[in-house]
């Protein structure tokens, strides 16, 4: 080959290589708390775990050049749903992930459908996403208030503590919390003797304690999360509550709660979570790369969630081609899901993302042997057993496809 030949084939390779570089550009818009109660449970951390993603997916060598972009929704529904016509009008962003506060999810979850989008939800809790507010374009990822009543409410009543009165977040997922559990109490023989809804976000428990200390049902459900929940079991504890006999149910609650408020107080309780940072080597793994990442701090499974979802999405992206979103969803409902912090799974036609889901007791501090050592395993609940089955589903997508 003549010089002048190498050399413009030598160009024609660095151009190509560049334009396989940036064949897909893809923008994640990571909404959620950023500064109020659900901020340690989601917030920056999420927007590290989106990122986590994106690196260990080596996106860039494949072709695809992501850009992750975060906002604060302060648990609002209407400013939620400004930031999501704003990224899909005029930000470019394809998919919007985390979004706790089930409120703001339902809100994200119409606008998304209309604008023929992507939502991966890891934050907002409510069943309803994959029930009766089902949408082609939305998939429910970590948890949802289904398989935390089954988990949780199911254990304690088939334990004997089968009377119970609620204290409830007064929005769209405490309803559904209190809804859910409810109803797995009264399948199982229990009584629901009372309930009582205080304001969302909640200082002052007080009252709503002291109607739920008066009952004397066996046990407190506290259909609520984050700050919230934090507040509502220390105010317990000074209440003297647990010591009097009767039982917490933390519906949702995370290991950064438990951390926050200390195993002496919340030694006991008994929880549903879809990751724990101690519970496997690759979980670990995960934990300690996370922490390197994001102040030293170990992820929660809402943060844990988001890194699936998006690692899942990127693997769509790369299967299917492109970024437009109908054949992305219909890539990854069709692809297994297989991560190091959920394991393997899948995804159903209602949008429910499958997978193992785990009943923890809080440790006591003489069993814990360090800071992170928080959780002791109940149960492993196999995905079946743990989500909604189709049978029950009010999704219209499901009515379709029978």
């Amino acid at each position: 080959m003549r010089p002048w030949k190498a050399i413009v084939a030598g160009l024609i390779g660095v151009m190509s290589a560049g334009q396989a570089q940036a064949q897909i550009r893809t923008k994640i818009g990571v909404l959620n708390d950023r500064s109020g109660v659900y901020a340690d449970i989601t917030g920056e951390g999420s927007a590290a775990a989106a990122r986590m993603a994106v690196e260990d997916f080596k996106a860039r060598e494949k072709g695809i050049e992501v850009t992750v972009v975060g906002a604060d929704h302060q648990n609002k529904p209407d400013v939620g749903a400004n930031v999501a016509r704003t990224w899909y009008d005029k930000d470019g962003v394809d998919v919007i992930v985390d979004v706790p506060t089930s409120s703001v999810a339902l809100a994200v979850n119409e606008i998304t459908r209309e604008k023929n989008k992507i939502l991966l939800v890891s934050g907002g809790g409510t069943s309803d996403l994959t029930g009766k507010a089902c949408s082609p374009n939305t998939i429910h990822w970590t948890f949802d208030t289904y398989a935390l009543s089954r988990g949780t409410g199911g254990a304690m009543v088939r334990g004997g503590d089968d009377t119970w009165f609620f204290v409830t977040a007064d929005y769209a997922f405490g309803h559904a919390l209190e809804r859910d559990t409810e109803a797995v109490v009264m399948q199982a023989g229990g009584k629901v003797v009372g309930k009582v809804r205080h304001p969302f976000p909640g200082q002052d428990f007080s009252s709503f304690l002291i109607q739920a200390q008066g009952s004397g049902a066996k046990v407190i459900g506290l259909a609520n999360a984050g700050g919230d929940t934090i507040n509502a079991i220390k105010q317990a504890k000074e209440f003297g509550i647990t010591q009097g006999g009767q039982k917490l149910a933390g519906l949702l609650v995370f290991s950064s709660d438990i951390q926050a408020i200390g195993l002496d107080v919340a030694q006991g309780l008994v929880l549903t979570e879809a990751y724990y940072a101690d519970l496997n080597d690759k979980t670990r793994d995960f934990a300690e790369r996370f922490a390197r990442a994001y102040q030293g701090r170990l992820p929660t499974s809402v943060q844990a969630g988001v890194y699936s979802s998006v690692l899942h999405y990127l693997k769509a992206v790369q299967a299917a081609g492109t970024k437009e979103a109908g054949p992305v969803l219909a890539k990854m409902k069709q692809m297994p899901t297989d991560d190091p912090v959920l394991g393997t799974g899948s995804i159903r036609e209602d949008g429910r993302k499958m997978h193992d889901m785990y009943l923890f007791q809080v440790k006591t501090p003489a069993e814990s042997k360090g800071r992170n050592d928080i959780y002791k395993l109940v149960a492993k609940i196999p995905p079946e057993q743990a989500f909604r089955p189709l049978a029950e589903s009010q999704c219209r997508l499901v009515a379709r496809s029978q």
